[in-house]
């Protein structure tokens, strides 16, 4: 498919794709893992997007409840988290257990390895 599709292209535009599609490799942005899936049903990633929950883009080193234009629990604003790895691991494991009164209404993953794919994607964000 790819061959057809580079094929049918100008020279230029076709190294144009190729070089793009290099670049994310290059930069080792894991890809989406399937475990975010249940994050994507309430968030996006996309820039300059909303969502029924806060975009997690750029969610790295950004204090919680930040994000302009989200409504977020009291309890979120007065936690004074910063989203690190070590945080994001104990909110994914149990939000409700890292701030009492958070109104996210998930119950957590249980599975290291799931949370582990999630926040480095997460992480990769800039």
């Amino acid at each position: 498919m790819i061959k057809i599709a580079l094929a049918l292209m100008p020279p230029a535009a076709a190294l144009a794709f190729l070089v793009s599609a290099e670049s994310g490799s290059a930069r080792n942005v894991p890809a989406r893992p399937p475990a975010f899936a249940i994050c994507a049903a309430c968030h996006t990633v996309e820039p300059g997007q909303t969502s029924f929950g806060p975009n997690l883009r750029g969610l790295g080193g950004r204090r919680a409840a930040s994000l302009p234009g989200y409504a977020y629990s009291p309890a979120l604003k007065a936690s004074g988290l910063t989203w690190d790895r070590a945080t994001l691991d104990a909110w994914l494991t149990s939000p409700q257990k890292k701030v009492p009164g958070t109104k996210m209404p998930f119950a957590g993953l249980p599975d290291p390895e799931k949370r582990k794919q999630i926040i480095d994607y997460l992480m990769s964000l800039k």
